[in-house]
């Protein structure tokens, strides 16, 4: 399981011209389930990026975390993140997890992040979407479980 989360101001997702999402400050965070992945690992990844201190506090510095400051959390599914690039020039996507598997994880990842006491907000598992996002800091973090 592979995640990239991303310190935002704000951040939506539109699908098919429709504005589905949005957030205001928080953490858009982009989820790759592969082959194996399970329930147990998506709880440890969820719980550690809710607990990521990389908001700053009042002195400036990367203190807090998405519950300190109220923040808000936009989690899509991008199996993209599990293409392998080490042969050729094509990625091979042979590490990512089928749709029928993945995308019970995502929903779970959802009801985990909602549940841990921040407001939530998903893509749609499958689609071609388009995510807007301004960028915070900037900060982006790769966590891989």
């Amino acid at each position: 399981m592979k995640a990239v989360i991303q310190r935002v101001q704000s951040a939506s997702v539109t699908v098919d011209g429709k504005k589905i999402s949005s957030i205001g400050p928080g953490f858009l965070t982009l989820l790759g389930v592969a082959k194996g992945d399970t329930e147990t690992q998506l709880q440890k990844l969820i719980t550690k990026i809710i607990g990521l201190r990389v908001f700053p506090d009042a002195e400036g510095k990367m203190n807090l975390s998405l519950k300190d400051i109220g923040g808000e959390h936009l989690l899509v599914s991008q199996f993209t993140l599990l293409g392998d690039t080490s042969k050729g020039n094509r990625p091979s996507f042979i590490s990512a997890e089928s749709p029928s598997l993945a995308e019970p994880l995502y929903q779970k990842a959802l009801e985990l992040s909602q549940s841990l006491g921040v407001p939530t907000q998903g893509g749609i598992f499958g689609a071609d979407m388009k995510i807007e996002l301004l960028n915070d800091g900037p900060v982006t973090l790769i966590l891989e479980v």
